[in-house]
């Protein structure tokens, strides 16, 4: 005698089916807070864009020269262009920009174009490790900037 089980009807379902019953909900659920991400993701462009417009109302209102304006312009710039350059390699399978690289360009004031590039291209923008070393770039860059605005040091620039 042999001992087989029972054939399973269509209404029973295998553990697997079952798991990937549960955690569809789960799906829809981290596919709305990936579209309520990217929705938020309009905030950090806004911010890029007030920075921006700051530093060129500032330069017109002559509390700072038009080169750091044009510095952080052209920064981000190239900045946003070596971001491009490095999504597309990444896409390609290519040699890529180094992360040190990329914290340079941004702690040397091209962060807005790096937050833009980040934001834009979806690029360097899930890496926690990478975003940390980002943002502290930024706080360095800025604390800088108004070091040099408060002790007049940025008008040795121009």
């Amino acid at each position: 005698m042999t001992n087989k089980k029972p054939a399973k009807t269509g209404n029973s379902a295998s553990p697997q089916t079952n798991r990937a019953q549960k955690s569809r909900p789960q799906n829809n659920r981290a596919q709305k807070s990936n579209a309520a991400t990217s929705g938020s993701s309009l905030m950090p462009l806004l911010l890029v864009v007030i920075f921006l417009a700051g530093l060129i109302g500032a330069a017109q209102q002559h509390m700072l020269p038009y080169g750091i304006a044009g510095m952080y312009l052209t920064l981000s710039l190239l900045t946003f262009i070596a971001y491009a350059i490095d999504k597309s390699a990444a896409k390609r399978g290519k040699w890529r920009t180094k992360e040190s690289t990329l914290h340079l360009l941004a702690l040397m004031g091209g962060w807005p174009g790096a937050l833009f590039a980040q934001n834009v291209l979806r690029h360097k923008s899930v890496k926690a490790s990478f975003r940390n070393v980002f943002w502290l770039t930024v706080v360095a860059n800025l604390a800088v900037l108004g070091y040099g605005i408060k002790t007049g040091a940025v008008n040795m620039f121009i």
